[in-house]
């Protein structure tokens, strides 16, 4: 089979992101933190199997309901016209049942370890569906977004031992602040769009106190890694590794001083550096 632009493969792979895996990159990073932090090194091969592939599932999952929520926002926004379902490529009851299915795949992962995970799992399903709909009600969806990003540390935990550490929580919250930060950077890239058509973002209602917010919620972030650290017990090349995020946060801010929406988005693409840094700094420390 050849796969062409106007092929019904290659619609559904742009709908569920499969060309554009940077999303579930982020995604798959507060995981990996929280497997390797549970297991305190390297983690049960079949749970770091089932992480990563729940990662891309539920990220395609993610994708599809949020084209189907947005599919009379997205031919008016210059960054999504080009969607599937936007452009009529593929209906929205079919964007509805690759969410489905894709959903159900997930559940069939998560049923491979304990009742408390699976649970959990439930609830971030719920906060996934729920997102895409938040930007018509509020200016906060970003925040649904980062609970929902920061939601694979405790599932992680509560895979590899059964319980939920009170330890775990700033890594949530450290979590939450970073998806702030790179999915406002994602907002401003469509602000004057988001205007146009009455959609709801952090970049609209930070305004022009958008770098300053920013940087606020990076700080959060490193202070809130840092935290983490000393619950968990972690040493130098931990602490190394929370410098390089910094550092990187410091360069996000330079890119984007003028506001441009490519480097806007160049700021967001970077923030998956920020994940590598922290987990290459989780398993040198570890060992």
């Amino acid at each position: 089979m050849i796969l062409t632009e106007n092929s019904r493969l290659w619609h559904f792979i742009h709908l569920t992101r499969l060309h554009k895996p940077v999303g579930t990159v982020l995604l798959l990073w507060p995981a990996l933190w929280g497997l390797w932090l549970a297991a305190e090194g390297v983690p049960d091969p079949r749970l770091l199997a089932i992480f990563i592939a729940g990662g891309f599932v539920m990220r395609a999952a993610g994708c599809a309901i949020n084209d189907y929520a947005d599919r009379d926002i997205d031919a008016h926004v210059a960054r999504t016209s080009y969607r599937p379902v936007a452009t009529g490529y593929i209906k929205p009851w079919e964007a509805l049942a690759t969410f489905a299915v894709l959903s159900l795949a997930g559940l069939g992962l998560v049923l491979l370890t304990n009742p408390l995970t699976v649970t959990l799992a439930f609830i971030g399903a719920a906060i996934i569906a729920l997102y895409p709909f938040m930007k018509r009600y509020t200016h906060l969806p970003q925040v649904v977004l980062g609970i929902a990003w920061g939601w694979s540390i405790p599932m992680a935990f509560a895979a590899t031992g059964g319980t939920l550490p009170w330890q775990l929580w700033p890594l949530v919250a450290a979590t939450l602040c970073w998806t702030l930060v790179f999915d406002t950077y994602y907002a401003m890239v469509d602000r004057d769009d988001d205007l146009g058509i009455g959609v709801k973002s952090t970049a609209i209602l930070f305004g022009r106190h958008d770098l300053a917010i920013i940087a606020a919620l990076q700080a959060t972030t490193v202070l809130l890694f840092a935290i983490s650290g000393l619950l968990f017990g972690l040493g130098a090349l931990y602490y190394l590794g929370v410098v390089v995020v910094a550092a990187l946060f410091g360069h996000q801010l330079w890119l984007t001083r003028h506001r441009d929406r490519d480097a806007c988005f160049r700021a967001f693409m970077d923030n998956r550096w920020v994940g590598v840094a922290l987990f290459a700094a989780l398993v040198a420390d570890l060992g």
